[in-house]
């Protein structure tokens, strides 16, 4: 029995040891992220449907993982990730990748038309006013580089996750506070128009200053909740 409890204690006191051993910094405990994001938030190129995190305005990223823990995104691994974490976290975490300056890199489109793209440009840039659909630019600023404090930048994206970002929001499985501007745009898009968005933005060439364009910048053409947070409820 002496030697089965040495034995049982060694092993206890190695483990624990073991335990304790882990460094307590930032970059281990955000591994969850890293795993999927990028060691610094670049995305995957290869899976578009792990976007990047980098250079993303500081509030755009805080009010992702809230809506994750409050239902209003839907997917189970993320939702699980940020179930327990706190406001100082998530903004310790935001911070973290919002100053990451990491290259872009190309992620693959479809062969499409230059029918389709043409149309996808007009809708980034103009936007089809017969149709109530504002202009991609008009919130995600000038040179869609997104602006601060809280829109995201949609240049460098990956055409699976604007695509399927679009159709979630059109289905209801992504949303934001209310009046969810961009669940009322998507439902106003056909199914070729998502396709000829989200192909024209991820074909376009990443300028020199990918920077987001300062707060105040931008007129948004509807109200919104994630520009003006006391307008409505989560």
């Amino acid at each position: 029995m002496g030697l089965w409890l040495a034995v049982a204690m060694f092993y206890t006191a190695t483990g624990r040891a073991a335990v304790t051993a882990v460094p307590d910094t930032l970059q281990q405990r955000i591994a969850a992220c890293t795993a999927c994001h990028g060691e610094h938030g670049e995305g995957r190129v290869k899976s578009g449907f792990f976007p990047r995190l980098a250079g993303k305005p500081v509030a755009y990223l805080v009010r992702q993982m809230q809506n994750f823990q409050n239902g209003l995104r839907k997917y189970a691994p993320m939702e699980y990730t940020v179930r327990q974490l706190s406001p100082a976290y998530m903004q310790e975490i935001a911070r973290y990748f919002a100053a990451q300056q990491v290259p872009y890199r190309r992620s693959p489109i479809p062969t499409v038309s230059a029918t389709t793209l043409r149309r996808g440009e007009q809708l980034a840039q103009h936007g089809d006013p017969g149709r109530r659909i504002p202009a991609c630019a008009s919130c995600h600023g000038r040179r869609l580089t997104g602006a601060q404090p809280s829109i995201p930048g949609l240049i460098g994206l990956p055409y699976d996750y604007i695509s399927s970002q679009l159709g979630a929001w059109r289905s209801g499985t992504r949303s934001a506070p209310a009046p969810d501007c961009m669940a009322e745009i998507a439902q106003r898009l056909r199914a070729s128009d998502i396709d000829a968005v989200a192909a024209w933005l991820a074909s376009r060439a990443r300028s020199t200053d990918m920077q987001a364009e300062p707060a105040g910048s931008m007129s948004p053409p509807m109200r919104c909740g994630v520009l003006n947070p006391g307008e409505g409820g989560r």
